[in-house]
């Protein structure tokens, strides 16, 4: 019997079983979920998840099993992630702008916030690029600030799913690309 097969009524592996669900998932999908599903416990499936993500890396497959955003979920290898942008967008890119970048930076390093303060920060009105980010689904409302009741924002697990992070400790430090002299530079615009 190969090691795909099992006894009759028995179902799948546990690999085979795990490999089959996050062919289909459009998200990452937690440790715990999957257990639920499978009907296995979690630690079983966390080692599981861990042997199968090696085994592709060892072997030099052409996609990869990550933990990002909570959970688990197959991506394009880096190697190959330039051909098959190449046949998915058939030459079409669709970007940020800078706008847009330098406002997702500022929810990132700075949330919860809210659009006031965003543009305070950035320095323009940031209303229209709140509305794309959200509209793309990269940021997401978290509730209002108690004392001005204004809406504040958030990166949402699709932005953290994007960026291949698990968490915001991830993001990388500002510390090196600010100024030495940060402190007088908020003096001055004030």
């Amino acid at each position: 019997m190969g090691a795909e097969e099992t006894e009759p009524g028995e179902g799948p592996r546990l690999e085979a079983a795990l490999e089959a669900i996050l062919l289909v998932v459009d998200e990452p999908v937690a440790e715990v979920t999957l257990a639920q599903v499978l009907e296995r416990p979690t630690h079983e499936v966390a080692v599981a998840l861990r042997g199968l993500a090696a085994e592709y890396t060892a072997a030099g497959r052409g996609f990869d099993l990550r933990e990002v955003a909570g959970g688990w979920r197959f991506y394009t290898r880096a190697g190959c992630a330039p051909l098959v942008e190449r046949f998915v967008r058939d030459g079409q890119q669709t970007r940020l702008t800078q706008a847009a970048l330098e406002t997702l930076a500022v929810v990132a390093y700075r949330q919860p916030v809210s659009r006031s303060r965003v543009a305070a920060v950035r320095g323009v009105n940031s209303d229209g690029v709140m509305r794309t980010l959200v509209a793309r689904g990269l940021v997401e409302e978290a509730g209002t600030d108690p004392e001005s009741q204004a809406v504040l924002y958030r990166t949402s697990s699709y932005f953290l799913e994007r960026l291949g992070l698990r968490d915001l400790s991830e993001l990388p430090e500002l510390a090196p690309f600010l100024p030495d002299d940060v402190e007088n530079l908020e003096e001055t615009t004030k």
